[in-house]
């Protein structure tokens, strides 16, 4: 009687944990006596059919290591560029997957991937997936593989530039990732101290923001803390953002569709260096200097904490008992100290935010944290 041959891949944007997600899937495979077989450079690797061996001596040395040994990539399976042209390769995969001799297949990925991972269950692929986004904004998770390393690093970001604020006396902005979601900027401001924190969730004026920091500078604190997310909005921009994504998802017809997609294009890239102008912003109302620290990709690299090597360990092993138990199209979910399997199909296309009465938000505002939508509130 053959083996279980199982195939991993990681896909997305890289986030710390993921080696020691692999090396999790991997062991827990090899002890059940399956075979486990790596997929090069996310779906991409099974458009092209790229895999590497996994046994015991390649897994062996990468739980802390930061990255991915796999490699991944943001392909879509449904539109991949192939040799100059836009694809729809879904077939092709499936194809590459039964000559793999595949019984079934682990996902690493975020929102995205989950989207892209429906698709190739409809082709009658056999897949389980594990969360993992430095965002936290996968839902049906408590947490996601990356989120805590990625949180830490902001966190001590922000405790260094404390320094800088205070003996400069300046205001310094610390932009976090987060274009849609704010559980990083938020879970760092508030561990980091932050003054003021902007998220995508909670639009904000700037004359807020300022009267905020002008209060500070009246009882005697001469520097202020910024934390703001990627996505943050003012309100006037973010009331035309909802508009137009209403209008979108009203449109009537393909033509409606493409041309509110472009709007919304536009929109982002007038938004692009929004961190920069909101420094000029608060410099001109407040008549401090400020200074903008981009914290960007650092955050999804290095070392991950142990909160992240325990969380992905745990995933990894609870994906392969799901495969052993026959459970496909299922998401391993972190739900306290425990896993659940979730339907990826409540997965794909949704999203995690912050809500606006979060426990984290009323503690924040309870602190005197200013989020923008009221005066030093």
């Amino acid at each position: 009687m053959s083996k279980t041959r199982v195939g991993i891949l990681t896909a997305g944007g890289d986030s710390p944990g993921l080696n020691a997600a692999i090396r999790g899937a991997g062991k827990a495979a090899l002890d059940a006596g399956m075979e486990i077989v790596g997929i090069r450079d996310g779906f991409r690797g099974l458009a092209e059919n790229l895999t590497i061996k996994l046994d015991k001596r390649s897994l062996a040395g990468i739980l802390t290591v930061g990255g991915t040994v796999l490699g991944t990539g943001r392909d879509k399976p449904q539109a991949m560029e192939m040799n100059g042209r836009i694809r729809d390769m879904r077939s092709t995969i499936a194809r590459n997957y039964r000559k793999l001799k595949l019984d079934a297949l682990v996902c690493l990925g975020g929102g995205g991937t989950h989207k892209n991972v429906l698709r190739l269950i409809e082709a009658g692929l056999n897949i389980v997936t594990i969360p993992k986004t430095i965002d936290n904004d996968v839902v049906l998770t408590d947490t996601a593989i990356g989120f805590d390393t990625a949180l830490d690093i902001a966190t001590t970001a922000i405790d260094r530039l404390h320094s800088t604020a205070h003996s400069h006396h300046r205001i310094i902005i610390a932009e976090i990732m987060g274009h849609r979601a704010g559980w990083l900027a938020l879970g760092a401001g508030i561990a980091g101290g932050a003054d003021v924190i902007l998220i995508p969730e909670i639009p904000y004026d700037v004359h807020n923001v300022a009267a905020a920091i002008r209060r500070r500078k009246q009882y005697g604190t001469n520097f202020s803390i910024v934390a703001v997310a990627e996505g943050a909005l003012p309100m006037r921009e973010a009331a035309r953002v909802a508009a137009v994504v209403r209008h979108k998802k009203q449109a009537k017809n393909k033509t409606e569709k493409r041309l509110a997609k472009a709007e919304l294009l536009q929109l982002q890239e007038a938004h692009a260096g929004h961190t920069l102008r909101l420094a000029r912003q608060l410099e001109a109302l407040t008549h401090l200097e400020a200074r903008v620290t981009i914290l960007g990709y650092v955050q999804r690299g290095g070392t991950p904490t142990s909160a992240d090597r325990l969380l992905a360990t745990r995933l990894g092993a609870a994906a392969v008992r799901l495969i052993q138990q026959g459970q496909f199209g299922m998401m391993v979910a972190s739900r306290g100290d425990d896993t659940r399997a979730v339907p990826i199909a409540d997965v794909a296309g949704r999203l995690k935010l912050v809500p606006p009465d979060h426990s984290w938000i009323t503690s924040a505002r309870s602190v005197g944290t200013c989020f923008g939508d009221h005066p030093g509130t």
